[in-house]
């Protein structure tokens, strides 16, 4: 596990920033949105493994959990383009080579293409740039000025890329089979720079009166 203060300070400050620019077209897309969608499920992740593992990083595989996952979106372009983000993180602390509990966070911010006229079916497409974020747990509290907290971050930038197929079972509430691909820039943490998440989410699309 590596400490580079620096570093995570400046990886801090960019994804606030990148926070802010990604609220602000939120904001004001929703203005012109024809569509809004939320959604909450449950995945699981699927990476190289530990045997895999070149000298370059960790054995510690990312593979398995259970990770709870938030996403949304507003579509405002033709009524298929839009944006959308996602959160999702390890339901459990880990052991990180049985020695550190440890719990990953991924988070990304897309574009989002959604085909209009599809009533039952809909596919979705998205890719962008988001974070994942290493927390190790300790048995002490280190404070500053944002407050105590009982672990330490690597954070790390990361390319999304997922997809999903919209299945909506009663009026706006659906159901949604998706995958997603994190490429993830220094992973050494890990066994590879490139990890899986796949599952379901259950959703509902807000659509402007008719």
């Amino acid at each position: 596990m590596r400490s580079n203060s620096k570093k995570v300070g400046g990886v801090v400050k960019r994804l606030t920033l990148l926070g802010a620019l990604y609220t602000l077209l939120v904001v004001v897309g929703t203005a012109h949105a024809q569509q809004g969608d939320i959604a909450f499920g449950v995945d699981t992740m699927t990476a190289p493994s530990a045997s895999s593992a070149s000298g370059n990083y960790s054995p510690q595989s990312l593979t398995g959990g259970a990770y709870p996952v938030f996403s949304g979106d507003v579509i405002f372009y033709k009524h298929q383009f839009g944006i959308s983000g996602d959160v999702a993180w390890k339901a459990s602390r880990g052991s990180y080579l049985g020695i550190y509990p440890y719990r990953p966070i991924f988070y990304d911010f897309n574009a989002i293409w959604v085909p209009s006229g599809l009533k039952r079916v809909a596919p979705q497409l998205e890719a962008g740039i988001g974070a994942e974020s290493i927390r190790f747990y300790q048995n002490f509290f280190v404070c500053g000025f944002t407050g105590c907290t009982n672990y330490s971050s690597s954070n790390h930038f990361l390319g999304h890329f997922g997809g999903g197929l919209r299945l909506y079972v009663k009026g706006n509430f659906f159901v949604r089979p998706e995958a997603h691909l994190y490429l993830v820039h220094n992973n050494l943490e890990f066994s590879s720079g490139r990890t899986t998440r796949f599952g379901v989410s259950i959703g509902y699309t807000f659509r402007p009166p008719q």
